[in-house]
Order: C-alpha cells, then structure tokens, then sequence
C-alpha cells in the first residue's frame, strides 16, 4: 500500500508521499537544530511526528471518508520508549505539532501510551492505529529507520528535575526547528510546479556584517557632519558609538547599555550588533521594541542606512518587520485557532502565514518575541530556532512588566548561555534587574549579570543637562483641565508637547484646545494606524524645525525612543521612568540653553492599569523622600533607587504565583496562558485612513484572501486593538479577514465605517471602549 502525508493540491497535482515528507522535514529540521547542536534529537522528531500516518484510518481520512484522527501521538509513545529519558523532548515536539506542547512530567507523558488512549482520549480523538508494532513495521517497509539510541546527544534536554525556565526553552527551540519544517515542508507540496515537483520559498539573504558595519559607519559619520545638536550632543553621540565599538569583541553574553536620551543609541546599538556579529560569525540581529511607534521610527532610520545601498526590493527581504500585537496566543479554552486535526486548506493557510523570521535583521515588538519564548503553539514558536547565533538588541527595556521580569530574565539568560545569543538591554533609564539575579537562578543557573557597554569613566549623564523639571508643589491639590488647556494655549512660542497616561485624557485635552482655535494642533495615538502617526510627526517635526507654532496633545507612545524636539514638555504625573523619557523629547538636540518639562498630576487620578499607579505611587516616596529640589532625573543612580523602591514594594519574585507554578511542573499550557505582556489579548483591524488604499486593500483580501504579501502592504493602514468581548458594540463594525472558504482569521479584521476613523484622532467608535484604553 502506497501511504500519503497529504493530499494532491490540485486535481491535476500529486499527493504528498509520506516517506518523502517524513525524511524531508526530518533533514530540514535537522539542518535548523544543527545552530544548537540537537540534530539528531531533530531528526528523529521529523521521522516520527507524522507515524500516526501509517495507520489505515488516517489515510481514510485523506479521502474524506474518516474525521477526528490523532495522527502524532503514536510518533511521541515510540520516541519515549526507544530513546528513553534522551526521547522526552522530542516526543514533547511530536504531540505538540498539532495541539500544542502539553507537559514534561512522567503522569503526563504515560498518558501517550496506545492502548490508554484507545480507550479514553482527551480530546475525544481516534488514534489512526492502536497497533504499534504494525504501525513501525509500515515505517521501516517504507524504506526508513531510527538513529541508533546511543547516537543521540544528552546536549538538548536536561530532564523533568533541571531548572525548569531553562528546561521548557530547550523544548521549544527543538520544537521549533521541527515545526518550521514541517510548515515549509507542507507549503512546498501546496504550492508545487506543474510538473508535481515541490516549490520552496526561497530562503531569507545573509547578514553581511562588513558591508552593513561600512554602510552605517558612514551613515552615521554624514548624521555627525549635517547636525544642527549643539557641540555637546554631538559629542556625545560620537563617544556613545565608540564606546559600543569598543565593546564589541568582548564574548557573548548578557549586556546592558545605559545612555542618555537622544545619545543616538538607536544606530550605535546596531554597530555594535554587526560588529560583535562579524566577531563571532553570527547569523541575524533581532531588535525588540516596546512601542509601535519606535518599531515605525525605528525601520524608518534603518531604511535611510539600507534602502540607498540595497535597493527597495532587497531591503524588504533584508529587514522584516513583524508588527504584529497579535498571533502569539490560543483561545480561553486553550486551543490554538490555526491547530489540531485539520488538512483542510484554511487552517493550513493559516500555519504558513505564522512568521519564521528567515531574514538577517528582524525588528518585533515585545509582545510578539517575549510571549513567544514562553508560548506553546507552532505559530508563534516556529520562528524561536532563528534567535540561535543570534544578537538580540531590547530598546526602551524599562517597559518589561516588572511582575514578569524573573521569568524573563531567565529565559534571556538561557538563550545567551546555551544558544549562542546575545541579549542587549538598552535604555536610558535601567532596571535594576542585577538586584534580581538569586531568583533568576532558579530558573536557570546563569542568573542575570550583564556587562555594561558605556564605561563609567565616560560620565554620559553627567555631560548632559538639557532640562528642568518642574515637579507639582502640592502632591495633594490635581491640576484642573482647564489650567493646564489655558497653560498649553499659552505656551511662549507656541511649542508644547503634552504627554498623558490614557486616551481619553488626550482626546479631551486636545478636543479643549481645538474648540479654542488653537493653530497647527495634533493630536497622537495607536487609534492612529502608522501612516496616519507618521504623517502627523513629520508634519509636527517641520513645525518644530521652522520655529512655528505646534502644539502636540499626545497618550505615552509617543515618549519613548521618538525622535521629537520641542522646549517645553508637559507630562502627567505617573512613573518614573516614563517622566525620564518624556524628558528626552524636551531640548533633545541642546539647541536651548534649557529646556522645561512640567510634570502635573491630572483632574482624574486614573491609570491605565495597576502596575503603571504602582509605579508612580514610587515616583510620589521618592519626591517625599528627596525633596523637590534634589530630584535629578540625569542622575543615572536616581533610577536605579526607583527601581530598587519599585521592586521592594512589587516583589517581582512572589507575583505571578501562577506562572511559578506552572513553570516548576513545567506545564507548557497553563505556562503559555499565564505568560502575558498584555493582559487582554490584540487583533489587527484594517482602517480607512487613507481611503482609497483602504478599499483597494479590502478588496484584494476579500478576492485572494489572507496572505503575507497582503499583511505587508496592509500594515501602514492597520491598528491593533483589544479584542472585544461578543457583546461589544464595535463587533458589529468588524468584518473578519478570509483564509479560505468559507473560513476567517481569528485576528484579521476590516473596519467597516469609514466615518469612525478621524483625521485628527484615528479610530474612535460611538459607544466603544476599545479605543479609550491607554
């Protein structure tokens, strides 16, 4: 009998033989495994995690004539009993590659045995054959065999009683490397030539770090020469880069680097990546930002160092960008939407639009990589095996949720200790994370001490004072809408940047100021989809160049890692490290003699969630504690006792009981559900801000449905939102994306009225709520 992975694509095309398909992902994945030295671990997963296929009822299944077959668990029961111990993690991957990794421990596993799940599985699936033996018998007629047991290095898992952060990683990176090929494997056979032969994508370009280290050097040297900074900003940014070309031969590991706002970190932090990479024969740089606009910022600066060198075309394939707040996650009844027993094309689709980060420069947001390391599903996992040989660069990481920074932490750790990764913290104002190192440790045994870049002799902040702040005189007495829209319209010069903690605070400061007439207003926000917030910050920033009236009303997105420059900043009262960062918008270049940042607390004492009132309840002890006069925001130790403050009363290590636990059963469901960046979960909803490319857009997907080229060309135009509960009003005004027919994605959407989306203010629903969280 002739035995089939998959259906013919077509009725002209071939079916998938399931020999070809098995030894295919079982060498690919190997390849991809080789960069963590688990080939064999890899191989063997790829040989077995389609032996299910053998089995009579899954072939029915193929015509149509059988459902609801279990396909995977056979492969995970004989990796356990012939590899034993060694087998664990590859039978992990096995069972997870349709329903998600499920739990390392010996109750968990013995329920893979055939005959117990013949009787009660626990999804109410059938297995495609209870006969074992039959079933490895088929396998080896077939013309394949098993690596000999004692070939398999005991390199990838280190068992069920190993700290268990660096255990579940080591899992997912060989998951990964299994799953990406069995997504590239199964596309190739769907999109095959017209002769039957397979078509592969063509693979990412290489990172070529002598040519991009030339190309930004000169780049950043043509930034120094055409300056308006003033002689001291300038300077500073020329020490900053040296400093981080100093440090780059050092040996991999964990780094941090702290410099002021506005030193140039973003350009200085990539010549370090790209020398330490050509240093240590690296394969890609990974850049993590908190903030959509940053990553907007961010690709836009890479694209002026790039794009003129290695044409539009190449510089797409050369930098991806992977926006996405969405995709990381499964449903509340722990399913993934794109997972289980499914051959039909929509859920397949959907697999292949799940990114694997096969190019040499990724720029992500932190959801997306954070809650990947920690996910259990093939999306978001199938990309991990890329971070390998890899410089991962975190900007802006005092954003990291302070309840979650062990965890994190330790995973970082392990990346850097076991994968030839290395991890680079950048900010201006640093967690004291090294205070948090004893329980790190826990989770993995390297702990979390990293080596700072900028040396201490260098005295970064202390050349630099471009600002005073001007704290509240009384912490009790809130400063009234009106007073604070009165001091804004009255700004000397005009200029004014005003930076608030929630939406609707921003939207009713500026819609005051515009019901009095106030010349060239903005407003900004993530109601905002990129196109519409780039085009008003290059507008503002003209403004601003030209010495012209500008008043920007604006929620935190805009404070972080912005490159904007006005001489007065208004902020609202909140944590620390987000006055910091404001800060760095005001006097920016040195231009000024000083620039002011007035610091207010608002009429409605609101907060966008507990952890942010958390942190400016600690920003309140240290004015108490300090003094208004001795608060020196350059003062790079005055963040460090923030932090220290913050975690005394936070305790990062006791939150998250949850999370511990699951970690310590090295549970990967209850891990992957617990593991949030953001609590609620995104979806992405194409918006008519530009109109015409908004109808275009939504037409295509409509026709040809869901695919990466049309979620590139539609990412200017889309804005991510919570998803909504069923009852939401906004639900009526979301048309969900195609996949297939008579099929939809689970968080693509199409914005309906068009008459929501505002030129001034971005998306804003009747009756909805969505669109007013922070």
């Amino acid at each position: 009998m002739k035995y089939y992975a998959h259906t013919a694509p077509t009725a002209s095309g071939r079916p998938d033989a399931l020999r070809t398909h098995l030894e295919n992902v079982a060498g690919c994945a190997a390849a991809y495994a080789s960069s963590f030295g688990a080939s064999q671990e890899a191989r063997i997963a790829g040989l077995l995690h389609d032996l299910g296929k053998y089995g009579e009822l899954f072939q029915r299944r193929l015509e149509g004539k059988e459902h609801g077959i279990d396909h995977w668990s056979t492969g995970a029961w004989v990796a356990l009993t012939t590899y034993k111990h060694r087998g664990i993690a590859a039978a992990l991957a096995i069972q997870g590659h349709h329903i998600g990794l499920q739990q390392a421990s010996k109750d968990a596993l013995s329920l893979l045995e055939p005959k117990q799940l013949e009787n009660s599985h626990p999804l109410a699936l059938r297995l495609s054959d209870s006969n074992v033996e039959a079933i490895a018998q088929r396998f080896e007629q077939d013309g394949l065999t098993l690596p000999a047991a004692p070939s398999l290095s005991p390199f990838l898992y280190p068992g069920l009683d190993a700290p268990p952060g660096a255990a579940m990683l080591d899992v997912r990176m060989l998951f990964s490397a299994l799953v990406d090929a069995d997504f590239i494997e199964t596309e190739a056979h769907f999109q095959q030539a017209t002769d039957g032969s397979k078509r592969y994508r063509n693979p990412g370009p290489t990172l070529e770090c002598e040519r991009d280290l030339t190309i930004l050097q000169r780049h950043q040297k043509q930034i120094a020469d055409n300056s308006d900074a003033s002689f001291d900003v300038t300077q500073l940014r020329a020490d900053l880069l040296r400093a981080c070309l100093d440090a780059a031969p050092l040996p991999q590991g964990v780094f941090s680097l702290t410099a002021p706002t506005g030193s140039g970190k973003t350009l200085s932090m990539l010549a370090f990546a790209l020398k330490h990479a050509r240093e240590h024969a690296l394969r890609r740089i990974v850049v993590v930002i908190p903030y959509l606009t940053i990553i907007e910022q961010t690709v836009r600066e890479y694209r002026k160092v790039f794009e003129p060198h290695l044409g539009s075309d190449l510089f797409e394939q050369y930098v991806l960008e992977h926006h996405s707040l969405a995709g990381t996650r499964t449903r509340k009844d722990g399913s993934s939407p794109c997972e289980r027993d499914d051959e039909d094309e929509a859920k397949r689709r959907a697999r292949e639009l799940a990114q694997n980060w096969d190019a040499p420069i990724i720029i992500t947001t932190s959801v997306q990589f954070l809650e990947s390391l920690f996910a259990n599903h093939s999306a978001p996992c199938r990309k991990l095996h890329r971070l390998a040989q890899s410089v991962i660069l975190f900007d802006e990481v005092q954003t990291l949720p302070v309840a979650l920074a062990v965890p994190t932490l330790a995973a970082l750790s392990h990346l850097a200790e076991r994968y030839r990764t290395t991890i680079v913290f950048s900010t201006a104002t640093q967690p004291a994370f090294p205070h948090l190192n004893e329980h790190v440790n826990k989770l993995c045994a390297a702990g979390w001490q990293p080596r700072e870049v900028v040396p201490e002799s260098l005295g970064l902040f202390r050349r630099v004072k471009r600002t005073r702040v001007i704290w509240p005189d009384d912490l009790d007495h809130p400063k009234p809408w009106q007073e604070l829209v009165e001091d804004l319209a009255t700004t000397p010069g005009g200029q004014a940047l005003c930076i608030l903690n929630l939406k609707r605070h921003a939207l009713a400061v500026y819609s005051e100021l515009k019901k009095r007439g106030i010349p060239e207003l903005f407003h900004l926000s993530t109601n905002m989809c990129p196109a519409h917030r780039e085009a008003r910050l290059n507008e503002a920033r003209e403004l601003l160049v030209q010495g012209l009236p500008c008043r920007l009303i604006s929620t935190q997105c805009v404070e972080a890692g912005v490159d904007l420059d006005f001489p007065g900043v208004f902020r609202a009262f909140g944590p620390l490290d987000a006055i910091i960062q404001a800060a760095g918008r005001c006097n920016r270049r040195g231009r000024l003699a000083q620039g002011t940042v007035h610091v207010f607390l608002p009429e409605e004492d609101a907060y966008p969630d507990a952890a942010y009132r958390q942190a400016a309840a600690v920003t309140r002890v240290l004015l108490q504690k300090h003094g208004l006069a001795q608060l020196d925001i350059d003062d790079p130790e005055l963040a460090t006792e923030y932090y220290r403050e913050l975690y005394n009363l936070t305790r990062p290590a006791d939150r998250k009981q949850e999370l511990t636990e699951a970690l310590k059963r090295q549970d990967f469901v209850a891990v992957a559900a617990q593991y949030r960046i953001i609590d609620q979960d995104a979806i992405n909803v194409l918006v008519p801000y530009d109109l015409p490319a908004f109808q275009q857009l939504a037409e295509q997907v409509r026709g040809k449905w869901l695919n990466a080229t049309w979620i590139r060309q539609a990412r200017p135009h889309t804005i991510s939102l919570f998803r909504p509960k069923p009852d939401a009003p906004i639900r009526g005004y979301l048309d969900a994306v195609p996949v297939g027919r008579n099929a939809t994605a689970d968080d693509w959407f199409i914005y309906l009225k068009p008459e929501h989306y505002h030129q001034d203010t971005g998306l804003v629903p009747p009756t909805s709520m969505e669109c007013l969280i922070a």
